[in-house]
């Protein structure tokens, strides 16, 4: 008896049946012709309507608004069907663990500041210069000035990763370099609307002390709180896709090398706040 497997409207893999299972299923409406199916001896998942002279279907000429599953598996997508029902079949998704996910904090962040840094400069600059003579109205200029720094940085890091998650890269220049991105659970890419909110709720991360984002080491699927409210996954850059025995766990070379060269600094960092801590003891007596 051949066994039959499809992917639902969720991206669920469904089976084993037997083909005249699948035929009811077909005529109940639970399948179109987009949807993906695939038995031992297809190289890989096909939509239904390929196989219909196999199962003997006699299918409609699809429209758009066939169901959920055509929705999800057309337009923009379509390139994303088949990977998609493939890991939904049993296909190993690999998650971003937490030291990958801050090796990409530490690039993207480093960008950030580096776009930021023209505004910033010439508005310490300014504040600098107007609290010369203007002491009483000094501690004015400074708030503002912070207020502003915040402010510009909530937007620009909104934006950075709004537009990269949501772009067909589906992850920002720190991803790329550590080889993950960002998606939603079934592995479809985000829509901008879900990006640009991703953005936001990163800022609740920062907001709980950085615990949100420690979240990431204990949840299943290693997702801070950020992804948590906006169901998304930060997974391996070959999950969900055609070769996902590509994909690779642990610690890639790049995060490496980044965890140990920030580690580096954070260490001489405390080396040069301790000699000065000494030295002030020291002058102190």
């Amino acid at each position: 008896m051949t066994h039959w497997y499809y992917a639902d409207a969720a991206g669920q893999r469904q089976g084993p049946i037997d083909a005249d299972e699948l035929r009811s299923r077909h005529a109940r409406g639970e399948l179109n012709p987009h949807t993906l199916v695939w038995r031992d001896g297809l190289a890989d998942w096909q939509p239904l309507s390929s196989v219909a002279t196999e199962l003997a279907l006699e299918l409609p000429t699809a429209q758009p608004s066939d169901s959920l599953a055509a929705d999800a598996f057309t337009g923009a997508d379509a390139d994303a069907a088949l990977p998609q029902a493939w890991a939904a079949a049993g296909g190993d998704i690999v998650y971003a663990g937490f030291w990958r996910r801050a090796a990409a904090s530490i690039i993207d962040s480093f960008l950030i500041g580096l776009a930021t840094l023209p505004i910033v400069v010439p508005l310490g600059i300014a504040a600098g210069v107007f609290s010369i003579g203007h002491e009483e109205a000094g501690w004015v200029a400074s708030l503002l000035l912070q207020v502003v720094v915040q402010g510009l940085s909530l937007l620009v890091t909104v934006t950075y990763f709004a537009c990269f998650h949501a772009s067909r890269l589906m992850a920002s220049p720190g991803k790329l370099a550590v080889g993950i991105k960002v998606v939603r659970g079934d592995g479809r890419r985000l829509a901008p609307g879900r990006s640009i909110g991703r953005g936001f709720a990163y800022y609740l991360s920062f907001l709980t002390l950085y615990i949100g984002f420690l979240m990431a080491a204990f949840t299943q699927r290693k997702q801070g709180l950020h992804d948590l409210i906006c169901d998304t996954v930060v997974v391996d850059r070959w999950a969900f896709t055609d070769t996902p025995q590509r994909q690779q766990r642990g610690l890639d070379t790049v995060t490496i090398v980044i965890l140990s060269l920030y580690g580096l600094l954070l260490l001489l960092v405390m080396g040069l706040l301790a000699v000065a801590l000494v030295a002030g003891l020291a002058s102190g007596h």
